[in-house]
Parts: C-alpha cells; structure tokens; sequence
C-alpha cells in the first residue's frame, strides 16, 4: 500500500482559503478540492467516525461528542477508547487486504485500544489534590517518555481553554514527524485543531482569525512538505464548517421550569441528576438530544421544546431515520438549533446555584458540551492576576478552583454541528492526486465517501 497522511485541520473550508493561507491555497491549486457533504451532527467525534468506517452514527454508534449511558445513568463527553465505535474502521479493513500495513493515529478521537498500531492522544493525570497535570497516552508506552523528553510536556493548557493557542497543533505535528521517522506508518491521521478554537471565539470573521489562519498555513506547509518528501501522499481535511452564531439556548432551563429535570445540591451548587430527571437535554453545538424516561412524555417535551426561540426543528426516532442518527445511543427526541443558534447545557435557574465546575475548565463533569470554556469571563475586573493567583495556590500545593470562565454563552460567537448545504462552510477534501476524489453530480463528497478517498490512496498504484 501506499504511505499516505491525512491531515485534519479541523474548522477549515473553502470561505477561508486566501490571502492568510498562502500555502494551502497554491496547494489545493496544484491538485484537487472538493466540500464535503455536511452530516448529522456536524460534531468531530461523529464525523471522524464516519470519516474511519465510511458509515453514518446510526450504524457506528457515535451519535454526538458525549451522550448518556443509560445503562450507568451518567452523560459522559470526549471519551478516548475505540471499543466505542461500533463498526470496522479503516485500519481494520486496510490490514485485510494488506498485512504489512500499519497506521498512526495521532489525537483523532477514540484512539485509545483500537487497532491503530501507533497512538497519540491528550490523557491528563488528575491528582488527589486536585491538581491536573499535562500528560498523553501513548501505544507503545515508550513512546509517552521519549516524545515529551524531546518535545516537552504536553501543552494541554494550549490544547483546550482560554489559553488555546498554535502551540498545541504545532506540537502534535512535531509528534506526527517523530513517529513517521521512527515507525514509518503507512497511513498517519493527524488531528490540527488550533482553527476550532479560534472560529468558536471570533465567528468565521476572517479579520480576526487572520493570524490563526496564517498559524495554521505554517504548520501545514512544513507538515505536507514532512511528507512528500519522504514519499507520502498528503490529504487535507476537515470536520465542519463553523458559523456565526449570536443566541445561546438552554433547554434544560425550560425543562428544570417545567419539573421534569431533579438537581441535587453539592456545597451549595445543583447538579444535574440525569437518573432521577424525566427529561433532559444533551446539548451539543447546534445540536441536543433529549432523553426522555417516560414514553407518554415524549410529545409533551416535544411540544415544549419546538416553540422555543432558537430551535428549528425536534426530530423523534422516526424522523431521525432521515438522517442517519436513529441508534439506540440517540435521544428520543434531537433538536436541532436555527443557524445563528446554539445550545448551552445550563439547567440551573440561579446563577447563584450554578454547580462549582461551571466557571471552570472541566470536560468530563459538565453534562453537555461548553464552548465558553474558550472564553476568559469579561465580568472577572483582572483575570489574569486571578489566573496568576490560581497557579500560586498550585504550586504552593493549596487546593484551588480555575474559576475564570463565564456561565452565560453570550461570548460565544462561533458554532456547528447542523447540515449546512452551502459549499462555501462545508468542510473540505484535497489532494495532489485529483483522480482519487470522486465527486458527485453537485461537486461534492459524502461524508461516508472520505473513507472511500482514503482508500483509495493506500491502493494507488
């Protein structure tokens, strides 16, 4: 098979290719870019699954970036095992047909105790003391040690949070020429995230972003010319395209209204109790869904729900099956957000009441995905003589809270996750062998088509 590297920079698309990417707009000029039709959701974990098994989240089970587990009555978010995904994916079949082939996955998501033969990915130590340390997950084990020794610690703090910055996807692809030198896969996945932050912070308003955009084009330039030269074939994709939004909605603050939501008071804060509630919301970018214990409630929270500003439509099973996203992991009810809208998990009615995690930086606690954890929180008169404050209690071994972050969503300004049908904010395909992107009769590539694209380079003769 042939090497090949697939580079997800993730939040890239067409509208953005100019005067800040010099690089990737003479190189997508040299071969060939197609969009990628959007899916349903619109989310990275569902559509790197997709992207790996060349099947929609109905069959390979990852319906969103978290969802709840009924079985443990916990919504978990941003999980790492590959036993999650419920279909083949593409070192799987690419073994079958060639058992001398190896691959490296390198931060795409569900990484961990799958049959990638090389892994990376962001895996903190979380101490007694409340203190969470930088570390990675790394298979085979020694590399853990000797990528950190040669590059550093893991910049987690630049990976995720108000501190996100090019440095994170600078060193992942430090990481990716490690591994390429040493291991010599035949296909890399390599996750570059810096524009997601970005995007969510600023909207895709290229006056912004036009540093991040330029950030972003270095780090490709020298990761493609890595691989060329070394005789692998380079294709660049993403996820989703990202939109402006202005109207953060919270449905579970109409439910907790409406009794259906039970909270349990910690130190003072309510916390959801997903187990004991008769309904609540996931939410998810752009998209939520809704868990509803009791059959005869569905068309109640439904009717609830699909009057309220900021949401375009509740899909019920049935209708799920339009989309692809019928799986038993699936709520019983998905809303989907109007497109200048998104959706917060906030279910409590009183800021005062607000759970101790909410002004933090804490993926795994809160029940629903929050991008004001990119935000420092403008309400806070010096945050960074707080956050200065914060990391001396750290190092003087004192129990703190990174509480930095606002609780309200109006700073957000970026979001995803719905089906956009213009190419201009789809996301995108490309590469220098324009033959191996078959395109539709519109132009474009499904999304269950860039494992197809993939494919098809390993076997290019």
């Amino acid at each position: 098979m042939q090497k090949t590297a697939v580079l997800n920079v993730v939040g890239l698309t067409p509208d953005l290719i100019g005067e800040h990417t010099p690089f990737l707009a003479d190189w997508f000029e040299k071969g060939k870019m197609a969009s990628v039709d959007s899916m349903l959701p619109s989310v990275t974990c569902s559509v790197q699954a997709t992207y790996l098994t060349g099947t929609m989240p109905n069959k390979h089970g990852i319906v969103a970036n978290g969802w709840y587990f009924r079985d443990t009555s916990e919504v978990r978010f941003w999980m790492r095992s590959g036993k999650l995904i419920q279909q083949p994916a593409i070192w799987d079949k690419a073994r079958r047909e060639d058992p001398e082939f190896t691959c490296a996955n390198l931060f795409w998501r569900y990484a961990t105790y799958s049959g990638a033969d090389y892994v990376v990915v962001e895996r903190p130590m979380y101490r007694k003391d409340g203190v969470k340390v930088p570390d990675i997950y790394a298979r085979p084990m020694s590399m853990r040690d000797r990528l950190q020794g040669e590059l550093g610690q893991f910049p987690l703090f630049n990976f995720w949070g108000p501190n996100t910055s090019i440095v994170s996807s600078q060193w992942i692809a430090d990481v990716a020429k490690m591994v390429a030198e040493e291991h010599d896969p035949t296909l890399n996945l390599v996750y570059l995230p810096h524009l997601d932050y970005c995007l969510q912070r600023e909207g895709p308003n290229i006056s912004a972003i036009g540093k991040d955009l330029s950030e972003i084009d270095d780090v490709c330039r020298d990761l493609i010319t890595f691989y060329e030269q070394r005789d692998t074939q380079v294709i660049v994709l993403s996820e989703y395209g990202i939109r402006s939004v202005n109207k953060p909605v919270s449905l579970n603050r109409v439910l907790r209204e409406n009794g259906f939501i039970t909270v349990r008071e910690e130190m003072g804060g309510e916390v959801l109790d997903a187990g004991a509630s008769r309904a609540f919301a996931v939410a998810d970018h752009q998209l939520a869904h809704i868990y509803v214990e009791d059959p005869a409630d569905v068309e109640l929270v439904r009717e609830m729900l699909e009057e309220l500003p900021g949401v375009e439509v509740i899909l019920d099973k049935k209708e799920q099956k339009e989309y692809e996203l019928d799986h038993p992991r699936s709520g019983e009810l998905v809303a989907i957000a109007e497109p200048e809208a998104w959706f917060t998990y906030y279910y409590w009615l009183d800021d005062e009441k607000a759970p101790d995690f909410a002004p933090t930086v804490d993926i795994h606690a809160k029940p629903g995905y929050d991008p004001a954890e990119m935000i420092l929180d403008p309400e806070i008169p010096l945050p960074m003589l707080k956050a200065g404050l914060r990391l001396l209690q750290k190092k003087l071994g004192f129990r703190y809270v990174m509480d930095l972050i606002p609780i309200d969503g109006s700073g957000v300004k970026g979001s995803h996750g719905r089906r956009e049908s213009a190419k201009g904010i789809r996301p995108l395909v490309a590469s220098q062998q324009p033959e191996l992107i078959k395109t539709g009769s519109d132009g474009s590539v499904a999304p269950t088509a860039v494992f197809d694209v993939i494919m098809d380079h390993l076997r290019a003769e």
